[in-house]
């Protein structure tokens, strides 16, 4: 893979945003690297700590980097935070809340995961700001929305996952009454979505009136919305017509079906592609006769013997024939992709997903570069995840501070 040469200037439709970010860990930093790949200036303040290289964001020390490497720069880091600027600010101190007084009134967006009354011992808090900067935008990434019980307590990705149900929807499925976290960071990442879209809401506002606002992003409430818009389900009557849980989706038999080589990925749909698959299938005559798959009605309540057909059939194949049967068809069928073969996937390689720079102290390392494809405003990729401080004095020298 050809590393390729960092944009000059943005391009994308935040250009000329500038955003104070506060944020750290993954929740609010996945969401302000968003909207830095869409044009914004995003200023990432960090903590100096200790001075013993415990510093700034935690992310920056998980994960393995390559030998001879500077610490610090940890690959979930890289995979959240290019295109800002890191400065260094002890926040306490005096001069810290100077060089924050300056950097506010230079900014449209200020975005905070850090506690709300962390915020208010700092003299950061909504009022605060607003008295410097009255247009400012707020954008607080909270575990809990402030007028609930919960308010203030500390929430990370497991514990959302835990309380807002995410925990018990693969015992819903495979029959194992134990709670178990979904093995990937879905508080975190949902959350940081609805941030940065209520920072672009919030914006549009403000470019229509002129006014700013604070904006609260809590991720229980967030996550909970996210889950329930289908597993809510019969509960959304009043009273319940029937159970909780989308049926089609808390099935253990939909998941990818072995091939004979492989796994594939195989949803029909329609009546026609139902009719199509099990003629290709080999079970023309039975879902034909059958009263259970007569319709879409009769199918949703038999939805699990239907998928358990699928993977009968599924093994009878490999991946390249049902592949070269199904395709023509326009039934829905995939390749069922490992984590190791996503490089090498035809499409994501024909769409450039996978970018490969040239870091000064790094080498050579690998970004997916923005998914959502502005015709006229394009994002696109300019900095480097910055190192720990590097643009302290730069920040600070643009608005006339000593660093």
């Amino acid at each position: 893979m050809t590393a390729k040469t960092m944009a000059q200037k943005p391009t994308g439709p935040l250009s000329g945003i500038r955003i104070l970010d506060l944020t750290s860990v993954v929740n609010g930093a996945y969401g302000t690297q968003i909207l830095a790949d869409q044009g914004a200036d995003v200023i990432k303040v960090e903590d100096p700590g200790s001075g013993r290289g415990d510093g700034g964001d935690i992310m920056r020390w998980a994960g393995h980097l390559p030998e001879g490497c500077p610490r610090g720069m940890g690959p979930i880091f890289l995979t959240i935070n290019r295109n800002k600027r890191s400065i260094l600010i002890d926040m306490k101190s005096e001069s810290g809340k100077r060089a924050m007084r300056r950097l506010i009134k230079s900014c449209d967006v200020l975005a905070s995961s850090v506690r709300y009354e962390g915020m208010k011992r700092l003299g950061l808090s909504y009022e605060e700001v607003a008295a410097i900067k009255p247009d400012i935008v707020f954008v607080h990434a909270a575990g809990y929305g402030s007028d609930g019980p919960y308010a203030g307590e500390p929430a990370y990705d497991d514990l959302i996952q835990s309380a807002s149900g995410c925990a018990d929807i693969l015992g819903r499925t495979d029959g194992n009454p134990t709670p178990r976290i979904l093995p990937t960071l879905v508080a975190d990442k949902v959350s940081g979505l609805f941030l940065s879209q209520a920072v672009t809401a919030a914006l549009l506002h403000k470019a229509r009136t002129g006014e700013g606002q604070f904006v609260e992003v809590p991720m229980f409430e967030c996550v909970t919305s996210f889950l329930l818009v289908e597993h809510l389900y019969d509960h959304t009557f009043q009273p319940p017509t029937g159970q909780w849980g989308y049926q089609r989706v808390i099935n253990p038999n939909r998941k990818p079906y072995r091939t004979k080589d492989g796994y594939i990925g195989l949803l029909p749909y329609t009546d026609k592609q139902w009719d199509q698959f099990f003629q290709a299938a080999g079970y023309g005559d039975l879902i034909q006769s059958d009263p259970r798959f007569a319709d879409y009605g009769t199918r949703a309540k038999h939805i699990q013997e239907l998928y358990g057909m699928i993977e009968k059939a599924a093994a009878t194949k490999t991946t390249q024939e049902w592949l070269d049967i199904l395709k023509p068809l326009s039934i829905p069928v995939v390749k069922t992709n490992t984590l190791d073969e996503l490089p090498d996937d035809e499409h994501l390689k024909a769409v450039g997903f996978f970018e490969a720079y040239e870091h000064p102290d790094l080498g050579t390392y690998r970004l997916m570069k923005p998914p959502v494809k502005f015709a006229k405003t394009p994002s696109n990729i300019r900095r480097h995840p910055p190192k720990l401080g590097e643009h302290t004095d730069e920040v600070l020298g643009e608005l006339g501070a000593e660093a």
